[in-house]
């Protein structure tokens, strides 16, 4: 069992900075694929990044490829998002979600996930 809460959402310029943070309870943590999505309203929950269990693996969707960064550190059950260059199509809740995918295409898939923390809101305004 996994339980996720992201935080360091708000609300930043076009070109600006946000680390997002995701803090896990549990002692498998470190057993688990961490990805990133985010859901835009009206939209469906789209994949951004993906963290392979000891985090020597990454992948991205294209959209932020070359701006967002995507680490772990299993030390302190903490998975982080760097966003840099941020855009106001950036703007949506962020959710950080463990599971068990493959660190390719695999992972863009929502069902490769059993636990999903509640979201953080990033606005980036124009």
């Amino acid at each position: 069992q996994v339980q996720l809460v992201e935080s360091g959402g708000g609300l930043v310029q076009a070109g600006g900075s946000l680390r997002l943070s995701c803090a896990a309870s549990g002692r498998t943590f470190s057993s688990y694929a961490m990805g990133w999505f985010r859901q835009a309203p009206g939209k469906e929950r789209e994949f951004v990044a993906v963290i392979s269990w000891s985090g020597g693996r990454t992948y991205y969707a294209d959209s932020v490829k070359g701006r967002f960064t995507i680490s772990r550190d299993n030390a302190k059950n903490t998975v982080y998002l760097q966003m840099n260059s941020l855009k106001p199509e950036d703007t949506a809740v962020y959710y950080c979600a463990a599971g068990t995918p493959l660190i390719n295409a695999q992972a863009m898939g929502v069902r490769e996930y059993g636990y999903w923390g509640q979201g953080t809101q990033v606005t980036v305004s124009s």
